[in-house]
């Protein structure tokens, strides 16, 4: 399929299956994925902004105060716990993935997660910046402010990373979210709490989560001292330099970083973690536009066109982009598992056509 071709069909099969109350569907026919999530909807969101539809993004963040406007009562509940030095159980924490139309997602899944509180701040002060629609502000403020108390406060705390695994680690990736929403919205409103927060999380990373200088996927405290807890690269490290600028996409941690990605993930595609199983642990296209743009960023054209070329192979007639594909998997063996679990990875998988989008838009 030829780009814009295939843009004209991601922007299409990302408005047919927007809720008309602005959620995402994360994937319309994988049932696993038949919710939003305020981290994959941030960048399918941010990816409409970026190709110009911009209602459609709006309506997302819309959707998002909704989800979160009556949320003060419990999170000031979460506060008081914590200045109490009292256990929180995981469950008491907001969910990840909510139902589209706005309702609390129940059922048992890696609700605890935060990458999508900071993201959908920074994704909101990007349509803002696109846009210029700053009322847009004092219309979700009450969510806005139930966000930014949640992520002052716990921003440190143990939680799902963004494939939703790891729950006893603090995950880097995820902390770029957070900074990246609390710098946004800081520099947007001029307020200095939150870039004091967002410099002591900058800190944070740069002080615990550098191994043999490079970042690592995930960390942990022991007794008082924090350090490596998978001590490995996750391709979701990318994210702290493009989008969110924890670090300079030539920042010499962030090359190590890369180069260790390279090393040990980059095949055609880009896998996500060397121990992943998740259907043989494949190459996912998410990634690989990540991986693109990133290159991009760094000048690096001529293998950001590459990627985007491997993306847009993958697409079917329909011009739907899969979550993986079953190339160089990790482990051969487990994929036969999933698909008798779960059925044949998921298709379309609306992040997957909101990166194409990205990295495409980052090579005009």
């Amino acid at each position: 399929m030829e780009r814009e071709q295939l843009i004209k069909s991601s922007i299409s099969i990302i408005k047919l299956n927007q809720h008309p109350s602005g959620g995402y569907v994360a994937s319309p026919l994988f049932p696993p994925y038949s919710y939003s999530w305020l981290r994959d909807g941030t960048f399918i969101a941010n990816a409409m902004d970026r190709s110009m539809e911009t209602e459609s993004a709006e309506l997302f963040y819309r959707w998002v105060h909704h989800v979160l406007k009556d949320k003060q009562p419990r999170v000031e509940a979460l506060i008081r716990k914590q200045e109490a030095k009292e256990w929180i159980d995981r469950s008491e924490f907001f969910g990840t993935r909510y139902h589209l139309d706005g309702r609390d997602d129940v059922s048992e899944w890696g609700h605890f997660q935060l990458d999508g509180y900071g993201a959908w701040l920074w994704g909101l002060t990007e349509h803002i910046r696109i846009t210029g629609h700053s009322a847009l502000l004092d219309e979700l403020r009450d969510s806005i402010e139930i966000t930014v108390d949640y992520l002052m406060t716990f921003w440190h705390f143990p939680n799902f990373d963004c494939w939703e695994e790891f729950p006893d680690y603090v995950h880097p990736a995820t902390l770029a979210c957070v900074y990246g929403g609390l710098k946004a919205l800081g520099e947007l409103e001029n307020r200095p709490p939150l870039l004091e927060k967002a410099d002591l999380i900058k800190k944070f990373i740069m002080d615990h989560a550098v191994y043999e200088g490079r970042f690592v996927k995930s960390i942990h405290c022991l007794g008082e001292v924090w350090q490596p807890a998978l001590n490995g690269v996750d391709a979701s490290l990318l994210w702290l330099a493009v989008p969110f600028g924890v670090c300079e996409v030539n920042d010499p941690i962030m090359l190590k970083t890369v180069q260790a990605i390279e090393a040990d993930l980059k095949h055609e595609g880009i896998q996500r973690y060397v121990e992943d199983r998740y259907y043989g642990g494949g190459e996912w296209l998410l990634l690989t536009a990540w991986y693109g743009w990133y290159q991009a960023e760094l000048g690096n054209r001529e293998e950001a066109q590459r990627c985007l070329d491997w993306v847009m192979s993958k697409a079917d007639k329909l011009g739907r982009l899969p979550e993986q594909v079953a190339e160089s998997l990790r482990d051969p063996s487990s994929y036969p598992e999933w698909i008798a679990k779960w059925g044949e990875p998921a298709i379309p998988l609306l992040w997957s056509q909101a990166m194409f989008l990205v990295l495409s838009d980052s090579l005009k």
